[in-house]
């Protein structure tokens, strides 16, 4: 995702990383990979000289504060190179923002009339709107008014099945107008306080399509009207987006397909171009993968400084919070057990493929690419393979038991003892974290929680891992129990 942008930007920033100053030479020629990157992502060319032009200007044309205070008071350097970035960060935020995300309501019902061009992915789309209003305590109602693509009716529906979601459908030759009113008619009586209408596209626009699509929004007046578009079109994608905005008053713009779209320069534009703002993005085929459109957030993991509050939005997803406590607390009293893990496991994996993940943390964008989601599936494989004891103390697993599971999950034996070694070096360090003489009771203020291990998660940031000695006393420690259990072993077996 992205790749185009990241890597011209990135090359921007390491011209001018070891700058003493900023001139024209040295900024010119920083902005020539980006104006590369931008052409290359499918930016229009307007766009991409007004934008080039914006940063030029604050780099070269403001007085630069090399010496600035932080949160903390302290006073920290700013080096020209980081002024370039902050410019590049500024300004890609104002091309894209700002974005309100949040859904207009009208006579206490959020109305959402999604519209774009066939193919785009409004049917999906119109089912995660409705998984997201329904997480939020709303009552959505979904409006079958495509009745030009085969099966559209049909696909809507399994989708209402799937999230639990009613689905309105018309009689066979209704008008789309008259099926939406009829479908607004019935939200007020059954006490829907959401209803999303998934209406018709066509292959390009054409004055049938407008008609139509004009039709339905006099007939239900909907709150929002959302146009779908698809971030693989490119340019086009903002073309079409131009078209819509000059015939509906569109609302907002959700984006799908940003997840596999290396370019992004519909992301980038479409807001400049049309002044209509992208309000969501679509990210995957599953009904999880719909987030609000953070120009911040976009705009650092550009410069490939990561998106970390995206990062934790999405965790809080699918974690829960409190059992995510009582995992930590478990983890620092060295309780964690490989069933935790794959708890673990099947959490990451809820939030989408494991690289767009890395590519969330801050300074880890150029390690996104060498990360397989296949290691995520083979660990859980590895872990599956195992008993329940096995899992519990994976300090049991001897040679045979090794063989055992590594045939069972389709893997070598080195792979199965690598995972239990990675395992343990970690459970042992958490552990000595949170034990009483550990790290975090040296620390001032968490003496009391160290022992008890009633560390928060947050505190687990907050120091630096035990040193060398530390870890091969700790090691030296797990490998004398294994010994002893095998031993005990050995005498059961002779008894």
């Amino acid at each position: 995702m992205l790749e185009t942008l990241t890597k011209g930007f990135a090359a921007a920033r390491e011209r001018v990383s070891g700058v003493r100053a900023l001139t024209d030479e040295n900024v010119a020629e920083a902005l020539r990979d980006v104006r590369m990157s931008l052409l290359e992502a499918d930016v229009d060319l307007a766009v991409v000289r007004d934008f080039l032009a914006r940063v030029k200007d604050r780099v070269l044309g403001e007085k630069v504060e090399t010496r600035v205070r932080d949160a903390s008071g302290r006073v920290v350097r700013a080096s020209p190179g980081q002024h370039f970035v902050k410019a590049c960060y500024d300004e890609l935020v104002a091309l894209m923002g700002p974005v309100d995300a949040s859904l207009a309501q009208s006579e206490g019902r959020t109305s959402v009339m999604l519209v774009g061009l066939q193919g785009v992915g409004k049917t999906t789309v119109a089912g995660k709107l409705a998984r997201r209003l329904a997480s939020q305590g709303r009552r959505p109602l979904l409006v079958a008014a495509d009745v030009q693509r085969p099966a559209a009716i049909e696909q809507l529906e399994q989708i209402g099945a799937r999230l639990g979601v009613p689905v309105h459908r018309g009689a066979p030759g209704e008008a789309p107008a008259a099926i939406c009113a009829a479908a607004a008619a019935r939200a007020r009586a059954e006490g829907f306080d959401a209803i999303v209408y998934d209406t018709a596209g066509r292959l390009a626009i054409d004055e049938d399509l407008m008609a139509e699509l004009g039709e339905i929004s006099r007939a239900v007046r909907p709150a929002n009207t959302l146009l779908v578009c698809d971030a693989l079109m490119g340019r086009d994608a903002v073309n079409v987006a131009k078209a819509f905005s000059e015939r509906l008053a569109l609302d907002g713009l959700i984006l799908t397909k940003l997840d596999g779209d290396a370019r992004g320069g519909a992301a980038l534009a479409i807001k400049s171009v049309t002044g209509v703002p992208v309000k969501l993005l679509g990210t995957g085929e599953t009904l999880e993968r719909l987030e609000e459109f953070r120009p911040e957030g976009l705009a650092s993991r550009i410069l490939g400084m990561g998106d970390i509050v995206g990062l934790v939005q999405d965790f809080e997803e699918v974690v829960d919070v409190k059992e995510a406590e009582a995992d930590a607390e478990r983890l620092l009293k060295g309780q964690f057990g490989l069933d935790d893990l794959l708890k673990q496991l099947r959490a990451i994996r809820k939030l989408g493929p494991l690289r767009e993940v890395i590519a969330k943390l801050p300074m880890m964008g150029g390690l996104a690419e060498q990360v397989e989601d296949g290691e995520l599936v083979k660990t859980e494989a590895m872990i599956r393979s195992m008993t329940p004891e096995e899992r519990s103390r994976p300090e049991i697993i001897d040679k045979s038991r090794t063989t055992r599971i590594a045939r069972g999950s389709g893997h070598r034996s080195r792979e199965v003892r690598d995972l239990i070694a990675r395992f343990d070096q970690m459970r042992e360090m958490m552990s000595s974290l949170g034990s009483r003489g550990g790290l975090l009771s040296r620390m001032a203020g968490l003496g009391n929680l160290a022992g008890a291990g009633g560390a928060s998660p947050a505190l687990l940031g907050g120091g630096a891992p035990p040193g060398r000695r530390e870890l091969a006393r700790q090691r030296s420690r797990q490998r004398d129990k294994r010994k002893q259990a095998r031993k005990a072993r050995k005498k059961n077996r002779k008894r």
